[in-house]
This record gives C-alpha cells, structure tokens and sequence, in this order.
C-alpha cells in the first residue's frame, strides 16, 4: 500500500497520524522510535477532504491493524483521530493526542499571536507574502510557500529542538488548504466538540508548555466533553515533542506507559 509505512513486527497494534495536514511522514522518527517494542503503521494521509481523509485512515486500520488500536495523533492528526474514535469507536482502543490544536475559536489568535511575536519584522511581513500564496490569493510556487512557511513556524514553534527527519515529510499545501479549510469551519460551528463528545475509549492529550497553541484551548474544552480523559503537560516543549532535546525522553516515556 503507497499510503502506508509499517515500522516493527506485527500485529500493528499503533498507528501515528501525522498532522498538517498535507505534512504525511513527519511521524516517521516517533514510529522508529516505538517500533523497537511495538508493531507501528504510518498512514500517509492523501485525501483532500475530512470525510475523505477519516474514510481512509478508517480503511488503512481495517486492513492492516490488529483492532482496537491505539492511535497516536499529532496536531491535525490529533483532530482526526479524535474524529475518526467519535465515527467508529470499534476501531480505536484508546487516543492519544500530541500537540492538539485548541478545540473552540477563542483561543486560535493566540496562536498567530504568539507565532509572530517570535519572528522579526522581515520575518513576519514574509509570512503574510506566503499565506497569500498559499491560500491562492496571489501566484506563486505553493510547494515552495508551504515548504518556507512550515520552515519559519517550526522555529517559532519550538523551544530547543534538534533536526527531526525533515526530508521524510512529504508537503502537499493543496490538501493543507482543502482540508485544513473544512477542518476549521467544524471548529467554528461546534461539529468538532460535538463528535468528541461522541468519544467513548480513553483519551489522553500530550501537549507542550511553548506550544503556540495555547494548552488550555486543549485540556478545557475536552476535560468538559470526553468521559475519560487525562492531559500532561511537558516542560521545555514546543509543538513537536520528539524533536525537542529537553522533553523527548519524557515524551517517549509517557507515551511507552499508554502502549503498555
């Protein structure tokens, strides 16, 4: 299957979900790491809606994971997993949530807000150049605008990170846009919050104190909805958890006690 990489012996009891979305492979390095005690799948997300994209991590589990699996989800992933244990909770045995992006609008321009205050001038002005790109506002070489905005942002979304496996992750800005668009009108109408209330397998949220995205806009609104739910906070931690030089070991840790 082009879509998937399996790390490890089976069964596949793991599965890690990479975010963006359109960032399929970032998770290459977390499913290495696991795949020394575990048998781990690595969804390559290629379709260009939610459904779509739920419909195929759906497909990908039932053919090739022993079910229930745990499912590792990071950023968008985290969503879609979350999305897909609300929609067929016969396939997910717990979630769990990495670096999250909040549940509810209030708190998304802390977000940009704290993403830009880490840039200079020059820096920030470029941004706003490539979204327009991106976003298709303006021409341009989107794989290129997406490929420079992910490189800014993982700057300022880290706190003191090492290179984690760039040249794995294969960007598509279509899906980001496609998808991401979508994703973010779910958040805005409530639909996000109301399937996760539809959670019934345990769930536990990963998240990182230099996260831009603010970890009250995680642990608040699921701590209200989901009916088993835990949240860790890791210190001296960014976006990307398993990159970082200070909290990986913690991360692989808490991560090991969920898959045992």
């Amino acid at each position: 299957m082009e879509n998937l990489r399996t790390y490890g012996n089976p069964p596949f009891r793991v599965a890690v979900v990479h975010g963006g979305p359109g960032a399929a492979g970032e998770m290459a390095p977390v499913a290495r790491t696991l795949s020394s005690r575990h048998g781990v799948l690595e969804p390559l997300q290629t379709a260009s809606s939610v459904t779509g994209q739920v419909d195929e991590l759906r497909g990908i589990l039932e053919k090739t994971a022993e079910l229930p699996a745990i499912l590792i989800g990071y950023s968008w992933g985290a969503w879609l997993v979350l999305m897909l244990a609300a929609l067929h909770p016969s396939l997910v045995k717990k979630a769990v949530l990495v670096a999250s992006g909040p549940f509810e609008d209030r708190y998304v321009p802390e977000i940009q807000k704290t993403r830009l205050g880490r840039l200079e001038a020059g820096e920030r002005a470029e941004v706003t150049s490539l979204m327009s790109v991106i976003e298709g506002r303006h021409a341009g070489d989107r794989e290129k605008a997406f490929a420079r905005f992910g490189e800014l942002f993982s700057r300022t979304d880290a706190f003191d990170a090492f290179d984690g496996g760039k040249d794995e992750v294969i960007l598509d800005p279509a899906i980001f846009r496609s998808v991401w668009e979508e994703a973010a009108r779910m958040r805005t109408g409530g639909q996000l919050l109301r399937l996760a209330k539809r959670v019934s397998c345990p769930v536990m949220a990963l998240h990182g104190d230099h996260d831009p995205h603010p970890a009250s806009g995680v642990r608040d609104p699921l701590s209200r909805v989901l009916q088993d739910f835990r949240f860790v906070l890791l210190t001296h931690c960014g976006h990307k958890p398993w990159v970082e030089r200070r909290a990986k070991d913690d991360f692989f840790r808490v991560l090991e006690g969920e898959l045992a």
